[in-house]
């Protein structure tokens, strides 16, 4: 048996995401199967949909911040029962057995993790499809424990923004004391700052607009500095343990590394691809200074994450939107018209489409 799915798709590079009705898997003994109640929209999901990577097969089903109610469990699941408040992130599998997946951190699996959408299911070989849908069979061991006491409709983003941001922050074992700065505050930013902050550290955010200091620091920052002002940059020389970078497109690392301290680290979390233009190594070699990356983070690390987020009291800011916005979204999300994540309610699915 198979599992009748409605969801939106691309179908195409060119097209908007349109109704589309796809049949899950039957729930296999290790499964679980959630009723999807909200999913946060990535810049991931737009770039898959649109094909900027040249890697999307279609018709594709984006969305991997998912938060939905458990409706049914396999034969072998004893963690899950139906009613529970669970979440989905980034992936759906990995081998499980590589030397990253026995360290719980699966999103380095040597084999490849399978993401929640636009993957390969190892056991079927069947297309991944993600969260813009009512439902979604998940592997047990790939599905998280959302804390009840918070606010649900804004727990999507910590599921992508969040771990994506933690990660690196436990990493480099941020604590009290710690001096982090954040370059970049749309969705990774904001999430790092109320991180960063709840850790204990002193938040600093570097940005290239002065209109961002009041939400940066109602978010925690204890400091804004202009990025393009070299008389503020040089004022922070020699002061940050960890940079977290969030942005997601080409920019000058350089001006960042005379900002660390001996032995600090810039990580990038938000550019995929290319560095340009060139890192220079001399502050890296005159402070021992490091420029590394950071993917996701593995399902030990998420459901930690989550954890510390419920003592914290910690969600994202969202904007809630329809299903039936999602092509309005992406337009607004490439102008960065959105404080910080959109999630979708995907009761929304049942509504007719607009005219």
């Amino acid at each position: 048996m198979s599992i009748p799915t409605q969801a939106y798709a691309a179908h195409s590079h060119t097209t908007p995401l349109v109704p589309w009705s796809f049949e899950r898997r039957d729930v296999r003994p290790d499964d679980v199967l959630i009723d999807i109640t909200y999913c946060g929209v990535c810049h991931s999901d737009l770039h898959t949909a649109r094909n900027d990577w040249g890697w999307t097969t279609y018709p594709i089903v984006p969305g991997h911040e998912i938060v939905g109610r458990v409706s049914a469990v396999g034969a072998q699941v004893s963690g899950f029962k139906p009613g529970d408040l669970v979440g989905v992130g980034c992936m759906v599998d990995s081998c499980q057995h590589c030397p990253p997946c026995e360290q719980g951190l699966e999103q380095y699996c040597e084999h490849g993790h399978i993401g929640t959408y636009g993957g390969t299911d190892p056991k079927d070989g069947q297309r991944t499809q993600g969260g813009y849908s009512d439902k979604i069979v998940v592997n047990h061991q790939f599905v998280l424990r959302v804390p009840g006491n918070l606010d649900e409709k804004a727990v999507p983003p910590l599921l992508c923004a969040g771990i994506t941001t933690w990660s690196p922050l436990r990493h480099w074992k941020v604590r009290p004391g710690s001096r982090v700065a954040v370059v970049g505050l749309g969705g990774l930013g904001h999430m790092a700052i109320k991180l960063a902050r709840a850790l204990g550290a002193e938040v600093t955010l570097f940005s290239r607009s002065p209109g961002k200091s009041d939400d940066a620091q109602r978010l925690g920052a204890s400091h804004v500095v202009i990025s393009t002002d070299r008389a503020q940059m040089k004022a922070v020389a020699n002061r940050f343990d960890l940079i977290i970078d969030t942005v997601p497109y080409e920019h000058d690392l350089n001006p960042y590394l005379p900002t660390l301290k001996f032995d600090g680290t810039l990580v990038l979390v938000g550019l995929v691809g290319k560095l340009q233009p060139p890192v220079s190594s001399v502050p890296l070699l005159l402070g021992r200074k490091s420029v590394a990356g950071s993917a996701i983070g593995g399902i030990a690390e998420t459901q930690e994450m989550l954890d510390f987020c419920g003592q914290h009291g910690i969600v994202s800011d969202v904007e809630m939107i329809d299903m039936q916005g999602i092509n309005d979204a992406y337009e607004r999300m490439l102008k960065s018209d959105v404080k910080y994540r959109f999630v979708i309610d995907m009761a929304s699915l049942k509504s007719p489409v607009s005219p």
